[in-house]
């Protein structure tokens, strides 16, 4: 018996301008079966998450470089 699948998370390379997304998102809702995309906008939480993974693998390769 296999699982089923409620929910899919796509994740960008990169931040992006809406604007340019929206081609992205419209190229996502026209596969079957989905209902419907969201767009999250960064916020400082993101920001400090992503500077803080940065500074963790920092620690890491310098220890590892040590």
């Amino acid at each position: 018996m296999t699982d089923r699948i409620h929910a899919l998370t796509v994740t960008l390379d990169q931040d992006h301008r809406e604007d340019d997304v929206q081609s992205i998102v419209d190229a996502i809702r026209m596969i079957r079966g989905v209902v419907d995309v969201a767009m999250h906008v960064t916020d400082i939480g993101t920001h400090a998450a992503r500077a803080m993974a940065k500074q963790d693998l920092r620690a890491k390769l310098f220890d590892v470089l040590r």
